[in-house]
């Protein structure tokens, strides 16, 4: 049951649409229908009508509801008037509010595999989608989209015939193929030829065509060249972007344009986890064999976020991948949208990976889950490090997931705990600021970059602190940044 209260209080919204129905049900109907089904859900609710001025609706009421659930019904199950039934019993109903009597469907969003749901016989002509402007006609990037996801068959599965092997990166094969032989030490892939090894781990496939070993999609993505990459895929972009100071546009960035790196999503993902990670507090623990365990159950999240960006990524997509770390905060975007719903993947349990191969290949050098907890896992060690909650969005035009991480403790109604940990963050940072001005006083001339590798964190961070010890008067630079030398002015 719906808040009838609520509804004309607040007025439509972007996932309510009313309709006074009054000479039984509008063919518009089953446009909204089709662009719930195909966006995040929603309710129609017949029966009330819309002043065209001020916008406030206007409580009409249905005369037959049994007639016209009985249409409703009739309608939804006709598959010459609608691609699909997605509906169950619960889901259409009549109401009464204040004297009158309603019908409300309440539209689930649809699961991929009945994706695009459409009206009439052509989905390309009958498939809609929900923006805030109301209902729209899908574009055929669109529904070429839907129909990819719709298949069980793993986007990244597809066998690319027109190129070799030759299009893949030596070197990152060879750096995975070192990895796989360090965690799995004696398996017998580790001594099979290169094509025999990307065919196992699902990187290549032989052609029924022409008999001969080729990349599969997955396989260009996780090891090619950024331009053989784009040229497969046109919009295919990774970017990372650090910004720690606010004198600055970026103090870091890594993009797969570059020019200096393969741009692939493998040597992405260990290019910029350290710097991802980096500024996040590592506790002082020994393991089993006493030595340091700098590992926390946030940098193990923190992977999982990452690697779920890249594996759950719709690469046809505009935009590309982008990575953004300012202090404290991050935030992780990628094309395409949930192929389950947002509650369900936070639930976790549900594990449904546009990118079946790339998946694969990360697991099996111990990147990324198979169990589909990695959100459910995030939220509840977000909680339990008194952090901000975890922010996901899902828009389209284009569609993208953006999810936003806070690595702070939350300001609000701090507890007496949770400002013990405030305290301790800002000592941890004073910490910082103290070790770079040891080292600084030990060597005056002394570069950032050999600042960072004496403490052990990130030239980024290096930077960040400079700044604030230059900005607060404390330290000043006299000369060029490699041949000058720091003075003391506190």
């Amino acid at each position: 049951m719906i808040d009838f209260k609520k509804i004309f209080a607040e007025a439509e919204k972007v996932n309510v649409e009313v309709k006074a129905a009054q000479g039984g049900i509008p063919t518009s109907v089953w446009d909204t229908y089709s662009s719930f089904a195909n966006t995040f859900g929603g309710t129609i609710i017949l029966g009330i009508g819309e002043d065209k001025e001020t916008k406030k609706f206007i409580p009409i009421g249905i005369s037959d509801t049994g007639k016209m659930l009985s249409d409703v019904w009739n309608t939804v199950n006709n598959m010459q008037k609608v691609s699909a039934n997605i509906l169950l019993e619960r889901h259409v109903y009549a109401q009464s509010y204040e004297g009158k009597d309603y019908i409300v469907m309440e539209v689930p969003r649809a699961n991929r595999q009945d994706k695009p749901v459409y009206v009439g016989t052509d989905m390309f002509k009958g498939t809609f989608r929900r923006n805030h402007e109301g209902d729209y006609h899908c574009t055929k990037e669109e529904i070429k989209t839907m129909l990819r996801d719709q298949s069980d068959t793993p986007t990244d599965a597809l066998v690319l015939e027109n190129v070799g092997l030759d299009v893949l990166n030596s070197d990152s094969i060879k750096s995975y193929r070192s990895r796989f032989e360090l965690i799995r030490s004696g398996h017998t892939w580790n001594g099979l030829p290169t094509d025999e090894f990307l065919m196992k781990i699902g990187a290549a496939k032989i052609s029924e065509a022409d008999g001969k070993v080729h990349p599969t999609l997955g396989g260009l993505i996780f090891f090619g060249n950024f331009i053989n990459i784009m040229d497969e895929l046109p919009n295919y972009f990774l970017d990372y972007r650090e910004k720690l100071s606010t004198e600055t546009r970026w103090s870091d960035r890594v993009c797969s344009g570059d020019g200096d790196w393969s741009g692939n999503v493998y040597d992405f993902y260990f290019k910029i986890i350290d710097r991802l990670t980096a500024d996040v507090k590592k506790p002082f623990a020994i393991n089993a064999e006493l030595l340091r365990d700098d590992d926390t159950p946030v940098h193990k999240s923190l992977r999982e976020a990452l690697a779920n960006a890249l594996i759950h990524a719709d690469y046809y997509g505009r935009q590309g991948i982008v990575i953004e770390k300012e202090f404290r905060k991050l935030k992780l975007s990628n094309p395409g949208t949930f192929r389950i719903s947002i509650d369900d993947a936070i639930s976790g349990g549900i594990s449904d990976a546009r990118n079946g191969r790339i998946f694969n290949m990360f697991s099996l050098i111990k990147v990324g889950e198979r169990s589909g907890m990695g959100l459910c896992d995030l939220f509840t060690i977000w909680k339990q490090s008194g952090y901000e909650k975890p922010v996901i969005k899902e828009t389209i035009e284009p569609d993208r997931i953006t999810l936003t991480l806070h690595i702070e403790t939350v300001m609000s109604g701090l507890s007496k705990t949770n400002q013990v940990d405030q305290d301790a963050d800002q000592a941890d940072q004073d910490a910082v600021e103290t070790r770079i001005l040891a080292v600084i006083k030990e060597n005056p001339k002394v570069t950032q970059a050999q600042i960072a590798v004496a403490l052990n964190i990130s030239k980024s961070s290096v930077k960040y602190y400079i700044g604030k010890l230059t900005k607060a008067e404390i330290l000043k630079r006299e000369g060029t940044s490699q041949k000058g030398k720091w003075l003391m002015l506190k």
